[in-house]
């Protein structure tokens, strides 16, 4: 297992993280606590030692299922968890509220969740227009102060956003959306992300399966589960998506021998000081992580997935549809 420290924070983390919304189940069609728990155990047991999870994936059932299983297999004092802040919720409609207010209740209902003392990196999980970005720096100083929090993050923050967040508290990390098809933080994030010495957690690293290699045309979504409602997920676009991982697929297996899902998540840890954010719910869905260390994609294979990616897929969209609003208000229209 590849390791990096967390910005400036002195915190050592492996640089795959296991991320829990689906554990969570809410948007994911639901969860099993026990295979929840299973797939906890089975990723620490692969040398993972940073959990990403947020009190909005599940309304709290995410970071209860993390809590209870690091405390029963007695795996706290060797797991750094990473949690978020700043979104409420009402009736199942998510909105950003990074008020100071929401915060430090936010971070005393996560602690009791997590059952633990501290959290490693929390996170502001999104930008809150309505609310100034000092505000929400300054509570977030203060938690790190009390030392409630050991390292600080931002999620889905654009560099004039973490820069102006950095002048009111200390910033150690940046987490945006990053996968070979969802790449806009090329432009600025992933360079700001260097310059200010941040580390990058990339979320939805294998783009909501699709790079795993296990999703197929006939593949069914029921209930809640957000790929629904994703336009990579919806005609023509879906076929194009396919055909592309099939031709990823055939290069993983031809150049390195492996999968196309560790030829993703390779992809991500050659970009820079970057954390991949392997989202599993259960226990086999972790199988194959060593295979992403030891090797590393030379410029000839980057050059070919470019190619891929050019000519299957005409009309590439990002992560957008996922962004909640900014207001209640909003949220319930």
């Amino acid at each position: 297992m590849e390791t990096i420290e967390i910005g400036s924070s002195g915190l050592k983390a492996s640089r795959i993280a296991l991320g829990t919304w689906a554990i969570g189940g809410w948007m994911w069609g639901g969860t099993d606590v026990r295979d929840a728990q299973r797939t906890i155990d089975a990723a620490v047991d692969h040398g993972v030692t940073l959990i990403d999870t947020a009190p909005v994936y599940g309304f709290g059932h995410a970071e209860q299922i993390v809590g209870r299983a690091l405390r029963a297999g007695r795996r706290r004092n060797h797991t750094l968890i990473a949690t978020k802040c700043g979104l409420s919720w009402q009736d199942h409609k998510v909105f950003r509220n990074a008020s100071s207010r929401r915060i430090q209740q936010e971070v005393e209902e996560s602690l009791r969740r997590l059952r633990t003392d501290h959290i490693d990196l929390y996170q502001v999980h999104w930008p809150d227009p309505l609310v100034p970005i000092e505000e929400t720096a300054g509570a977030m100083a203060r938690l790190f102060e009390q030392g409630k929090v050991r390292a600080i993050g931002v999620s889905n923050f654009s560099p004039a956003q973490m820069e102006t967040f950095r002048r009111a508290a200390p910033l150690h990390a940046t987490q945006p959306p990053y996968n070979l098809f969802e790449r806009a933080i090329d432009a600025d994030v992933l360079p700001h992300a260097k310059n200010a010495g941040l580390t990058v957690l990339a979320y939805g690293a294998l783009c909501r399966g699709l790079l795993s290699g296990k999703i197929a045309a006939d593949t069914h979504f029921d209930g809640d589960d957000l790929r629904r409602n994703d336009p990579k997920f919806q005609p023509p676009r879906f076929q194009q998506y396919l055909a592309a991982v099939a031709e990823l697929e055939r290069l993983a297996h031809t150049r390195f021998g492996k999968t196309p899902l560790a030829l993703a998540v390779r992809w991500i840890l050659d970009q820079g000081p970057t954390i991949a954010l392997w989202g599993a719910r259960r226990a086999h869905q972790v199988d194959g992580l060593e295979d992403v260390f030891g090797w590393s994609l030379d410029a000839e294979a980057k050059r070919e997935i470019d190619a891929i990616l050019a000519r299957n897929i005409p009309d590439p969209v990002g992560p957008e549809f996922m962004a909640p609003p900014a207001s209640l208000a909003r949220a319930a229209a």
